[in-house]
This record gives structure tokens, sequence and C-alpha cells, in this order.
């Protein structure tokens, strides 16, 4: 991380420091085309590049938004780009936040999907394919652990966490069961749970 760049506050009320709208639509756009890994490998991304390195978002107010974007329903990543673009500049900014995020993203896949139909059939192409599982598979474990290491912050949340991701795996265990065990005080605007279930 930069040490140079100013700290920002980690207060949410505090708005972030000013960026021009130039810099954040090339950074939008930038992210439209590497946003790899799927919704935690884009998030982590964001994280990287918004908070650890260019610091235009703190780390507060970051893991606050992506609580809310992940109980909304809808893609998380792009709730998560399309606010952080409207915090900055407001309506145009989630407009071109949110429409940078998709736009990049859907010319790389038709161009990928239009070499696998033409030339699938090649040892080449297939294995170029094949490989590529293994390393957004590692992507995705990297994200992962990179935000919860910075959002949990207990062994009850470690614990919590661990829960949600087996029961992913039993049969008639929908997300609307164990997600309100996961909420938390902050969320609701009330303190239902101790301390040790707090996340920010």
């Amino acid at each position: 991380m930069n040490s140079n760049l100013p700290p920002v506050d980690d207060e949410p009320g505090v708005p972030p420091p000013h960026v021009s709208f130039r810099e954040a639509f090339l950074f939008w756009l930038k992210l439209g085309f590497i946003s790899f890994g799927g919704p935690a490998g884009q998030i982590s991304i964001m994280h990287q590049e918004l908070v650890e390195n260019r610091r235009w978002i703190s780390e507060q107010r970051f893991l606050h938004a992506l609580n809310y974007c992940m109980v909304l329903p809808g893609p998380e990543a792009q709730q998560l780009a399309t606010y952080i673009g409207w915090l900055m500049h407001r309506t145009w900014g989630g407009v071109v936040a949110g429409t940078l995020f998709v736009l990049p993203s859907l010319f790389i896949l038709i161009v990928l999907s239009w070499i696998y139909v033409a030339y699938g059939h090649l040892s080449v192409v297939a294995g170029l394919f094949y490989g590529i599982k293994p390393a957004i598979t590692a992507i995705v474990v990297q994200a992962a652990h990179r935000i919860g290491s910075r959002a949990l912050r207990n062994r009850t949340q470690w614990a919590i966490a661990a829960a949600a991701f087996v029961s992913i795996f039993a049969p008639q265990c929908p997300f609307s069961r164990y997600c309100p065990v996961s909420r938390n005080d902050r969320l609701c605007g009330w303190a239902p749970f101790p301390r040790p279930f707090w996340s920010g």
C-alpha cells in the first residue's frame, strides 16, 4: 500500500476524499476488464484497489456496504460497485460504476464464447479453457480469505461463518434459514447479541 497517501477516516458519516470523475471512470473501466473470479474475486479486487491501494474509501465503510449488499437480492459485487460510485459522484457516479462493471466483462465473455464455439475442438484451446478452472478456484479461495480475515474478528464470528458454509451443502437448508443467525446489531440498529457478534 502506498504510505504517501493521506489516511482515510473510518467513520461511516465522513465523506470519502475527493476523487476526480475522470480518475474514477478510468478505474471502473479497468475493473470491468480485470474482475475475474466471480463475486468473491471482484469484491476482493475492489477492496485491494479502493481500500488498500488508492484509499478512496475506509475499511469500515467498505465492510458495512458489503454487509448490506450481501443480504440484498441481486449481484452483490455490482451493487457494491454501484454504491461506491454513487458515494463518490452521486447519480452519474453510480451509473458509470454499475455500467462499466458489466460491459467490459460482457465483451470478454462474448469473445471467449466465440473462441470456444469456433476452436473448442482443438486440443490447445480445450486445454486452455480447462486450465482456467483451477486458476479461478485459487482466486476465489484467496478472495474469501482476504475479506473474511477482515470481516471476521473473533472465534464466534468464524464459527458462524464455518457453520453457514457447511449448511450450504445441507439439503433443504435455504439461505433464509441461516442468514438471520449471522445478522448483527449494526445491521438492525439494535443490540440483540453480545459484543463478540459485532462486526464493526
